[in-house]
């Protein structure tokens, strides 16, 4: 997924504004989902006047790709920094590294902002018509990563077999997506601890 283009060529504090634009675009869309999100509150954070968001943009669903595509990248790289450490030699134990560095960014911002792609979809019947395509993709491969990563444990002896690591990945993405929303929800880490620790208690039992 690439970011839309917007104008052929911006000069460096244009490229600054709209790099800053959109970080900004993350938080509230991470907080409020996609339509609760104010697009004049965003502006007024930056410090970037209403008429001007629609030379970086030209409109709230192109803005909403950016999002995606800057948080999606973000993401990957949390995940591959863990799940490809190599100094962390067992792979479960990598996987739990994400764990409790997603945790910890929940907690950093006191369980007020989510997983964009949760959020999003959340708000599916109320998105653009191409977006819970896009949502589905990254969705797909940030669960190859996981999976990736499950073999390599079947390999180590961590886990049975006989596991479908694809179907595993995909129970672990449904269970953490859940985990997330109600620990903000509830503002609180309980959630992300219950998924995690029956999650692993599961797969070494299995």
């Amino acid at each position: 997924m690439t970011e839309p283009a917007t104008t052929p060529t911006l000069s460096r504090k244009g490229r600054n504004t709209k790099i800053a634009l959109i970080r900004s675009g993350v938080e509230a869309m991470t907080t409020y989902g996609y339509n609760s999100a104010n697009i004049e509150s965003i502006l007024k954070k930056v410090g970037v006047p209403k008429g001007s968001f629609y030379y970086y943009f030209k409109s709230k669903e192109e803005f909403g790709y950016a999002i995606l595509d800057y948080y999606n990248s973000f993401f990957t790289k949390k995940l591959q920094q863990h799940l490809l450490n190599e100094n962390i030699s067992s792979a479960l134990a990598r996987i739990k590294a994400f764990c409790t560095d997603a945790r910890n960014s929940m907690s950093e911002y006191h369980f007020n902002r989510g997983c964009l792609v949760g959020e999003l979809m959340q708000d599916e019947c109320l998105l653009p018509p191409d977006y819970p395509a896009l949502l589905s993709n990254i969705l797909h491969n940030w669960q190859h990563l996981i999976a990736s990563c499950l073999r390599l444990a079947q390999q180590q002896h961590e886990i049975n077999q006989q596991t479908d690591c694809n179907q595993l990945a995909c129970f672990f993405w449904l269970g953490w997506e859940g985990a997330v929303s109600r620990a903000k929800l509830l503002k609180n880490a309980k959630p992300l601890d219950t998924f995690t620790q029956q999650f692993f208690n599961l797969i070494k039992s299995a």
